[in-house]
């Protein structure tokens, strides 16, 4: 059963009489031509031992979602991607729930490509679990607040995989980022799923070298590039009838999903 096909009946059943999608790109959103400029790699990617210590079973975070504003949109930095004010869709969101099992493996491996569930660099030394949790929360509350449809609903995602760079194809290679995440949607008064949840793979293109580093010089690091993605993916899975499609990505992308 095609995503969203469920929701939208019900949508259409509520006064809205039809659903559109927004002709966007499927993979990352397009950005400036980078400066030639050399500039140096940040400093404090020496490779430490992740720091032991007692958590929760997950990491966990949940984020009420505000009707769509111009002034919650126009709030996110410069080197982020705006999406629009609001979109016809047939959910609007009321709360995004975010879970990051701790049964998920951490890697901190500096290989090109780690064997692990959650390769992250970017933050300090610390939490993994709380820092993908954070990102990827932050992501789908952007993404869903432009969502304007007559189903208030709570949404669902539980991260299965955040494979990021490590810092050797950071500044060498690049690569994918591979993110999978399953989400659900969840009427916002009963509690009742609207459909069956549904495993999202949502793969974007990783800079490496010097386009990694004339990235970051522009405020394009891989956490912000991640969250533009993120919230697009997940705008897309709510708005259009056959969701979000997977990039290509070739090989690498085949290496990080084994």
């Amino acid at each position: 059963m095609k995503m969203v096909r469920i929701v939208m009946a019900m949508g259409l059943a509520a006064t809205v009489s039809a659903c559109s999608s927004v002709d966007v790109p499927t993979r990352n959103m397009p950005y400036e031509a980078l400066p030639d400029g050399a500039v140096s790699a940040p400093a404090g990617y020496a490779l430490l031992d992740q720091p032991r210590g007692t958590y929760q079973e997950a990491a966990v975070g949940q984020v009420a979602i505000p009707g769509p504003s111009v002034s919650r949109l126009e709030s996110e930095t410069t080197s982020s991607v705006s999406l629009p004010t609001a979109v016809t869709a047939p959910v609007s969101i009321n709360s995004v729930t975010v879970s990051v099992p701790r049964s998920l493996k951490v890697s901190e491996a500096n290989s090109y490509i780690p064997r692990g569930d959650i390769v992250w660099r970017e933050d300090p030394i610390g939490d993994r679990h709380a820092q993908v949790q954070k990102i990827v929360q932050d992501a789908m509350a952007r993404g869903v607040t432009p969502l304007n449809g007559p189903i208030k609903a709570d949404l669902h995602i539980q991260v299965e995989k955040f494979h990021a760079l490590t810092e050797k194809a950071r500044y060498t290679t690049g690569g994918v980022h591979a993110i999978t995440f399953q989400m659900a949607l969840k009427d916002a008064a009963t509690g009742e799923l609207l459909m069956p949840a549904k495993t999202v793979k949502a793969d974007l293109d990783a800079f490496g070298g010097k386009q990694a580093l004339q990235a970051e010089a522009r405020g394009l690091t891989q956490k912000v590039r991640i969250t533009n993605h993120l919230a697009e993916v997940i705008r897309q899975e709510l708005s259009s009838p056959d969701g979000y499609r997977n990039a290509s990505l070739g090989v690498i992308q085949l290496m990080n999903r084994m």
